[in-house]
């Protein structure tokens, strides 16, 4: 074709002239197979990037098979088919339409090794691999399903977190949730790398665990029945889109009377009916594609409604209290990846085959090519790196205990340094998967004792600090303080008989704690000596403020027989015994912060001596600063008129807002001091740090 007529349909194509192209088609055939991009794509290609479905059928229709099926085989710069691109934008009426053409399409690769089936399953696109899957010839090929480096659709949407659809996957091809990629890596590996994927290693305050554990959120199941032959007189309600939440409450209110007056199986068979005729026309084409909830048994099923109201009325509390409506749906939506999440590990543990006789990494698949293909020494390294071990060093403590529930000897497992689940445990600091790990006595007493071939136990590890600072607690001071009482825990839990020993360096524990925390004791102290010199210059400041106004007596005394004039009265009981307390408290609060600037800094000083004296000496001056105001505001209160005296009040309240904002601002640092000194098990830090 000339340049003239290639430029043309380019124009065409963007400004979406479909009529043109059809009628440059009809002059000159090889229209359709001309590369009008730079990127290689044909016109069909900008249909499909550009959701022409109309467009694209009508010019399937009038075309001949075997030209159709030549130009539907055109690849871009890429590799991709027009099919390619419909799954990868979930396209579902495109992507049914070529595949009727030929249902070899579907098994056309680009030059990622990526089928059409594997890019909708990748992107997320339910509907459009189910539409792939069903014109699949073959279901027990699983050809199209794998990538050229080994990966799975499987391991993909596990990657990309799309939990619902790897679910139906597994029971779709269960073959795959044992498969092995080149690296030697199974979906249950991918998994395990997901730790914010599971509720034990998500980081949540206090209002957001009471909303996550009020919600309720219902299990995947694979549909066994079509609904779609069913043939029942159950009449059919529809109704727009925007009512469905007014559908929903009355449906509640309507089986929570047929609960309470009807009984447990007439309230779920009317249930049932009403879920049938009340659910939206989008819920229905879920349940036909072969998705299915299933309710989680929690409570006896009476109480189902009952719960999903209250619910549904804590929900509405929470937004007429400030809560956001959007900041509930967050929380929902973390949740039911947890849930997800969860049924995804359940299934693959319970399918997988990791800890059989015949256990040499051949891969369950018999797929095109070839095994020996892949990287030389890649089933060493899945042997090497078993998922509870990856579970274990990210603190998925759902998948540590499944696998140990499933398969005991999973405890014996161990990396290519020879760490075990412990020990890796133990090394990046996992408290949630060691407290796991320590109510199995079994476990406690064998892998426990295990060492590393650098002949590290479990007490060097735990004294081996590395660069990021795992506590969830601000300066080096604390993470300090953290790391001794970490140390101390794992000592302590040791089993009776442990006993200390050097590792290949000739270095015990206690030598392992003070060269590798050398440097964060040393910028703790940098930041108490700071800190403390601060505080220790405003404490001074105040108790010499504090010894002048105790000295001083409002309204004078008596000369004879010295008593105050004012005794008596109660503004003067304030004074005196606010002036008092002040002149105490920054005295001790100063002695407090001067005991830290002449500390020793030994390691053991930041478990429990230094931040209880910085606890106390921060409480201290902040009840000095609070006396010395309300002494001063009780000795001003008698120089004022007695006209002018309601109107102080506000005056002094005031005056108090500038140190109420500095307790304000120092309150973190001082509940997050409050908290390490009571806890004896470390809090970590959720964030995902790479290995």
């Amino acid at each position: 074709m000339v340049v003239v007529e290639i430029e043309g349909l380019f124009n065409y194509a963007m400004k979406g002239q479909w009529r043109e192209v059809l009628e440059a088609y009809e002059n000159n055939p090889q229209t359709l197979e001309a590369k009008i991009t730079k990127a290689e794509d044909t016109v069909l290609h900008i249909a499909v990037y550009m959701s022409q479905t109309k467009f694209l059928t009508t010019l399937l229709e009038n075309i001949r098979e075997d030209v159709s099926l030549d130009v539907l085989q055109l690849q871009n710069s890429k590799g991709n088919t027009p099919l390619h691109l419909a799954a990868e934008l979930g396209n579902v009426d495109i992507c049914n339409s070529v595949s009727k053409r030929d249902h070899k399409l579907i098994l056309c690769r680009n030059f990622e090794g990526e089928t059409p089936l594997f890019l909708a399953a990748f992107h997320g696109m339910k509907d459009a691999f189910f539409c792939l899957h069903g014109h699949l010839q073959n279901k027990e090929d699983y050809s199209p399903c794998i990538k050229s480096n080994g990966d799975t659709i499987l391991h993909s949407t596990i990657s990309n977190e799309s939990f619902g659809l790897a679910l139906q996957i597994i029971h779709l091809y269960p073959k795959l949730a044992d498969s092995l990629n080149e690296d030697g890596l199974s979906p249950l590996h991918i998994l395990a790398r997901k730790p914010n994927c599971f509720k034990s290693s998500t980081g949540m305050q206090f209002l957001d665990c009471v909303i996550y554990n009020c919600l309720i959120i219902y299990e995947l199941k694979e549909e066994t029945e079509d609904l779609s032959n069913n043939k029942g007189d159950t009449q059919i309600f529809n109704y727009p889109m925007n009512y469905g939440t007014c559908i929903r409450f009355l449906y509640l209110l309507k089986n929570m009377v047929k609960v309470i007056t009807i009984g447990t199986k007439d309230s779920e068979k009317a249930a049932t009916s009403d879920e049938e005729n009340f659910s939206s026309p989008n819920l229905k084409c879920e349940k036909k594609s072969g998705r299915k909830e299933k309710k989680l048994n929690r409570f006896p099923p009476n109480w189902e409604v009952i719960i999903r109201f209250l619910t549904l009325m804590m929900k509405g509390l929470l937004v007429l209290f400030g809560v956001g409506a959007s900041w509930i749906e967050k929380i929902q939506r973390k949740k039911e990846k947890h849930m997800r999440a969860k049924q995804v590990m359940d299934e693959l543990i319970q399918r997988a085959s990791l800890y059989k006789y015949d256990y040499t990494g051949k891969n369950s698949l018999d797929l095109q090519h070839d095994i020996d293909n892949m990287k030389r020494g890649a089933i060493e390294k899945r042997r090497r790196v078993s998922p509870i071990l990856i579970a274990a060093k990210m603190g998925v403590t759902e998948i540590v205990e499944k696998i140990l529930d499933t398969f005991h000897v999973a405890i014996h497992d161990v990396d290519s340094d020879n760490k075990n689940v412990v020990l890796l445990a133990i090394e990046n600091r996992q408290p949630r998967v060691y407290n796991l790990l320590m109510k199995r006595n079994l476990v406690k007493e064998s892998a426990f004792r295990h060492i590393d071939n650098q002949g590290n136990s479990a007490l060097h590890l735990a004294a081996t600090y590395k660069e990021h600072r795992p506590w969830r607690v601000p300066g080096d001071a604390m993470q300090m303080q953290w790391e001794y009482k970490w140390y101390k825990l794992v000592k302590n839990s040791m089993p009776p008989n442990f006993y200390a020993r050097y590792n290949n360096k000739g270095q015990t524990a206690k030598q392992v704690f003070i060269s590798t925390h050398g440097e964060l004791v040393k910028e703790g102290r940098k930041w108490l000596a700071k800190t403390s010199d601060s505080y220790s210059v405003v404490a001074a400041l105040v108790a010499t403020v504090a010894f002048t106004t105790s000295t001083s007596i409002p309204g004078g005394s008596n000369q004879e027989s010295g008593t105050p004039l004012l005794n008596g009265q109660l503004a003067f009981k304030v004074f005196a015994v606010s002036s008092l307390g002040a002149l105490c408290s920054s005295v001790t609060a100063l002695v407090l912060f001067l005991s830290i600037l002449t500390s020793r800094y030994q390691e053991r000083d930041f478990a429990m001596d230094l931040p209880r004296k910085l606890l106390l000496g921060m409480s201290s001056l902040w009840t000095a600063i609070t006396s010395i105001l309300v002494s001063f505001c009780a000795g001003h209160f008698f120089v004022i008129e007695d006209g002018l005296k309601s109107y102080t009040y506000v005056i002094y309240a005031v005056t108090c807002l500038p140190v109420s904002f500095f307790v304000l601002v120092q309150l973190p640092l001082y509940l997050d001091l409050m908290l390490a000194i009571v806890r004896k098990v470390p809090q970590r830090t959720y964030k995902v740090f790479s290995h």
